[in-house]
């Protein structure tokens, strides 16, 4: 089925049309600012925002010592994560020279779960990990993202951004095509923003749950007809290597609401 990610067959589909709407900004935008103002209020409550169920299940897992555990993530980093560097949280994913590959917050998180505490691993996108990345990236809540864009990454980035710019499936569309070409414009009943992931882990009111950001491209590959990459693989963290960096300069908005 791997021939779907780049058939050229262009299908319309009955409501998948683009709609004539507000021009695009030039710069880096958040979801945000395409929300309606009811779903913007609904973020800013923390009481009326969905996604801090979420972030109160992952401070409940980061401060957990199970039986016979000798460590709890609370244990290394406080009892309310105060001993993350908030700045380094914003700045994944990063190039870790040992074992010389791109990692992303989720993926740090799942190491310190097997090797600093001895749990099992856990498979990328489990729901613990998607818990705890929500609570980790909610303690950098406001702080700028500001994801490496020179050195060791600088050539995985131009690999990001080709997959960006890849047309997949059926439908022959790129993540380009919605999020720069169209910004701004109507898919069906929602505006399309610049696809930014400073919000992520982000509650999605259609799907009534918290979506990692590589659960999310999931989704869009499927509304391609495309076949998606397997959780964690190497193309989406590319993808999110430069998703990210195309939002740097926004703050972190964990947990955002989106449609």
């Amino acid at each position: 089925m791997s021939w779907l990610r780049h058939c050229c067959v262009r299908v319309v589909l009955p409501g998948f049309m683009l709609f004539a709407g507000p021009s695009g900004a030039a710069g880096p935008v958040s979801g945000y600012d395409f929300l309606t103002p009811e779903t913007q209020a609904m973020q800013n409550d923390d009481f009326e925002n969905p996604g801090m169920v979420a972030v109160e299940e992952g401070a409940a897992l980061f401060r957990e010592r199970r039986s016979g555990e000798e460590h709890a993530c609370a244990d290394c980093h406080g009892s309310d994560g105060g001993k993350l560097d908030k700045r380094q949280l914003a700045s994944y994913p990063q190039f870790d020279p040992n074992p010389g590959e791109l990692v992303t917050l989720q993926d740090r998180i799942g190491r310190c779960w097997d090797s600093n505490m001895g749990r099992s691993p856990l498979k990328y996108d489990h729901p613990d990990l998607v818990t705890l990345e929500t609570y980790v990236r909610y303690l950098a809540r406001g702080e700028t993202v500001n994801v490496a864009t020179h050195g060791p990454v600088s050539e995985l980035l131009k690999e990001g951004e080709q997959l960006y710019r890849t047309r997949y499936g059926q439908i022959d569309m790129s993540c380009y095509h919605c999020h720069v070409q169209h910004q701004g414009q109507m898919l069906r009943g929602q505006k399309l923003s610049q696809g930014q992931a400073n919000g992520f882990p982000e509650y999605r009111l259609a799907k009534g749950s918290i979506t990692s950001l590589h659960q999310r491209l999931r989704q869009c590959f499927t509304a391609f007809r495309a076949e998606p990459f397997r959780p964690g693989s190497r193309e989406y963290k590319l993808l999110e290597l430069y998703v990210m960096s195309r939002g740097n300069g926004l703050t972190i908005e964990t947990p955002a609401i989106r449609f």
